[in-house]
């Protein structure tokens, strides 16, 4: 076809593009000569400089200006993927690798040091004897007797070298130690070393094996073993006092180690740096008005304060005579609103970093500070492919393909060039970023993407050139929550939002429904005609053989509609369906069938059932979502998720991952649940599987459902595993293998036999614990949604179950007129009720005898 060759095609060819991207009009033709004449020249405004210490980029502007609507300019995608083949393009592609992990920042290692004033000494080629002796020389020149200040970091000190060094005798009166990033494992040794130091003021063993396994053991002997100890592992200490302040205020440090007959050393701090600290009580004689006259701005974020009440805490503060600015948690240790505060400490002319008169006149009571950047982590042994996967969810952005017929089901995700990747995010940016594809010749499959950037202010040279991250979303989309993808927002908010809605679950439980006796009203009278079935699945119409049904192609004249699709309104009124007819849909069943209506009906009936994974509904409960994922953290429980779109089957658009920002920015694609992920699941022979159950539900009022005698297991192909390159493999952790992946069909009687002898282990009680389970489920419906019920409706479900390593059910999900090829396909052998052989061709048969004949053949009433 040929190439657009006007403005006037290119306009009709783009025109919904032009108008998503929010570009202004007066730039269209400035974009449409910029894209045909393959015109990139950005390179000629702006300038890319480190910062972050190098870990981030940022993008300056180098014009002397550029008015707001003046100009568009082209940025290349240098990478783009779809999410399950990204670990796979990483190495194989060549040089992608390396490229990314420039643009991100993570290709080099950065050597790391202490914080607030212990500063990493340049060691990486000095043996620690050198180091040991560049510390003597270092005193004796500043006239000092002996060493009071040691940093030994990352020098692969073991539990063997801590024990020859005998730093004790050596360096008998250290104030400060700090042995981080060793390899050190033995809590016995440390306890003995580290005692020894009986003026100890600070000592940090971050990062050291022995940290993932201690429990509070060694902290109470070493606390009690160095008396005068005030910073432990970065945490003050109960005994924290003058010095550890004085630390925090910069006053102390490795030149001025500090001792105790200095005079007042705290009388020319005006800031203080308390966030993290894990202090229980702010009530101590060094942080006082006498102590502290000249400070002016303090931060005592992320402490518990648990032993101070908020009266207690105003008194404090409203005593320090030059404090104007603080930032504290809201809600917090000093209540729930920022109004209040202000009221509470009327000097206070900043709260979080914001006016205090702006939050008085907006009546905010939620007020965050500047976020501190969310920056990627990583150790030198890492590989290159894992670092990037960690770090590219600060980076990417995605689209996804649509044309006239259909839109594609997997999303793309991109990464912009180095100069669009250096956009840094403001809330109040000057330059704004879409995504574009290029037509070059009028449709889809000639596109090359793009992406847009045009300013939306005036912009001067030296300016750094931004972006909003979230552009166009709101507090009602949940904005503040969604920025903990990028930035570290307040885990204490978050984590207080989990515990409210945990507790609120807690308190929900639901009696359980008596089983009755079927009342449920045949639908076919002996002495009269079959019952005629208007179906639109192939399998219905192939394999319902009974003499009492008969197929007819007419939905107005049948009795029974049997459809894929949903009976509404359009529908009925479309082809005469009334509501005399029976259909194969309840009312409001999207309480069951969808993903998150499901969760949303177990958890108001029953709360937190063992059988239902934690699961958010990532529309409404991020927040409570990133409490429980930093109360994992914190407690170093696995926190490994999955997420799921609301109402796509087959394992579409779904992930696992243990990465915050990922979570948070999979949103993007769709609206989704994010659930716990089952990290040790029971396994077949080394290889994940869940179970199909079919439930035949006559009745909702009263609940009368019934379990089909046929269940069927499915297989991954591959061994399970939890390395991360495997939570890109489809074969690993998804099981569903009829649309995609090789079906390896498995005989259930066969599979319960083999699963019975690896796990010694009895069905029939795992059998019983599902059927519980089912029930439960919808009970839990049919309590929450009564108005589910209708005398002239009848479905069939499909209930997929997996087993945890204790052989405990866990519900996956229902779904609406589930797939039953593999039913009519497969003869079986019904493994409870009389273990009889149950034909494929049949499966109808017995699924509509109990439904409108109720009969009881194959199934088993719940």
């Amino acid at each position: 076809m040929a190439r657009l060759q006007s403005y006037e095609e290119f306009v009709k060819a783009h025109g919904l593009l032009l108008a998503a991207s929010g570009l202004p009009q007066q730039l269209h033709r400035r974009l449409f000569q910029k894209l045909t004449s393959e015109t990139f020249d950005a390179g000629a405004h702006f300038q890319i400089e480190p910062c972050e210490d190098g870990r981030q980029r940022r993008l300056l502007l180098t014009s002397a200006s550029v008015p707001m609507h003046s100009d568009v300019f082209l940025i290349d995608h240098a990478w783009t993927f779809r999410l399950p083949d990204a670990y796979k393009q990483l190495l194989e592609v060549p040089g992608l690798a390396q490229r990314m992990a420039s643009v991100m920042c993570v290709g080099t290692d950065l050597s790391s040091g202490l914080e607030n004033g212990v500063s990493q000494q340049d060691n990486d080629n000095l043996s620690v004897d050198e180091i040991l002796a560049n510390e003597i020389n270092y005193s004796k020149e500043r006239g000092k007797d002996s060493t009071s200040w040691l940093e030994l970091e990352e020098l692969g000190i073991d539990d063997d070298m801590l024990l020859s060094l005998d730093l004790s005798s050596k360096f008998p009166g250290l104030i400060a130690l700090s042995l981080y990033g060793n390899k050190l494992k033995n809590v016995e040794v440390i306890i003995q070393e580290v005692t020894k130091f009986k003026n100890l003021r600070a000592l940090w063993l971050n990062n050291n094996p022995v940290l993932n396994k201690c429990d509070g053991r060694m902290t109470d002997a070493i606390l009690h073993g160095c008396p005068k100890l005030e910073i432990f592992n970065s945490h003050f200490t109960r005994s924290f006092g003058v010095w550890a302040l004085g630390f925090c205020g910069n006053v102390f440090g490795k030149d001025n180690p500090g001792c105790d007959n200095q005079d007042r050393p705290l009388h020319t701090v005006t800031s203080l740096e308390l966030s993290n600290r894990s202090i229980h009580n702010l009530v101590n004689k060094a942080f006082s008005p006498v102590e502290l006259p000249f400070l002016s701005h303090l931060n005592i974020r992320e402490n518990p304060l648990e032993e101070n009440s908020v009266a207690e805490l105003f008194q404090i503060l409203k005593g320090l005579p030059s404090l104007c600015s603080l930032e504290v948690d809201i809600p917090g240790p000093l209540g729930e609103s920022a109004v209040q505060i202000l009221e509470s400490l009327p000097k206070l002319s900043l709260l979080n970093g914001v006016n205090a008169s702006k939050i008085l006149e907006m009546e905010k009571h939620v007020v965050d500070s500047m976020l501190e950047l969310r920056l990627p982590e990583w150790t030198p042994e890492e590989p290159l492919a894992d670092r990037i996967l960690n770090a590219m969810w600060l980076y990417v952005m995605t689209y996804r393909l649509a044309d006239e017929e259909k839109i594609d089901e997997t999303s793309v995700w991109y990464v912009m060039d180095e100069l669009g990747s250096a956009l840094r995010h403001s809330d109040e940016p000057n330059f704004r970023v879409a995504p574009f594809l290029f037509m070059p010749e009028g449709k889809l499959d000639s596109a090359v993407s793009y992406s847009i950037l045009w300013p939306t202010q005036n912009v001067q040279e030296g300016d750094e050139c931004t972006r909003d991250f979230l552009s166009g979303i709101g507090e009602e989309k949940q904005r503040s929550a969604r920025l903990t993808a990028w930035f570290q927002t307040p885990q204490n908010y978050f984590i207080q939002e989990f515990k409210k809605h945990h507790q609120k679950l807690q308190s929900r439980h639901i009696k359980s429904l008596p089983q009755t006796p079927s009342t449920t009203v045949t639908a076919y009278h002996s002495d009269g005609p079959p019952l005629r079935v208007y179906t639109d699945i192939p399998q219905v119409e192939e394999f319902l053989t009974r003499p009492e049904f008969v197929i007819t192609t007419e939905p107005m004249d049948a009795d029974i509609i049997w459809t894929s699709i949903q009976v509404d309104e359009e529908m009925r009124k479309a082809t005469g369906i009334t509501d005399q007819q029976y259909t194969n849909q309840f009312p409001f069943e999207a309480c069951l069938v969808m993903k998150h209506h499901l969760a949303e009906t177990i958890q108001k009936a029953q709360g937190s059932p063992e059988w239902l994974q934690p699961t958010y509904n990532l529309e409404t409960h991020l927040s409570q979502l990133i409490g429980d994922y930093y109360i994992r953290e914190q407690d170093r429980l696995n926190n490994l998720w999955i997420l799921k779109p609301w109402n796509m089957a087959r394992t579409i658009d779904t992930t696992v991952t243990d990465n915050l920002s990922a979570i948070i920015r999979l949103m993007e694609t769709g609206p989704k649940i994010c659930q716990k992920y089952i990290e040790h699941p029971s396994l077949f022979k080394g290889n994940k599987f869940d179970l199909r159950y079919i439930v035949l539900v006559c009745s909702i009022c009263p609940l009368e459902i019934f379990l089909s005698d046929v269940f069927w297991v499915r297989l991954a192909n591959n061994p399970y595993s939890l390395e991360k390159h495997s939570f890109f493999e489809y074969e690993t952790h998804f099981t569903v293998m009829n649309y995609r992946g090789r079906l390896n069909n498995k005989n259930t009687p066969e599979f319960v036999r083999e699963f019975e002898e690896e796990h010694h282990v009895k069905w029939s009680d795992i059998h019983q614990r599902v059927k519980n389970m089912i029930r439960s489920v919808f009970e839990s419906a049919a309590v929450v949604h009564p108005e589910m019920h209708n005398p002239k409706s009848r479905a069939m479900y499909g209930v997929d179950v997996m087993l945890d390593s204790s052989f405990q059910p866990k519900l996956l999900e229902v779904t609406y007129c589930p797939d039953c090829t593999r039913a009519c396909k497969y003869d079986t052998e019904a493994i409870c009720g009389n273990g009889e052989v149950l034909k494929g061709r049949d499966f109808f048969n017995y699924v509509f005898g109990c439904l409108f004949l109720n009969e009881t053949t194959n199934v088993t009433q719940l």
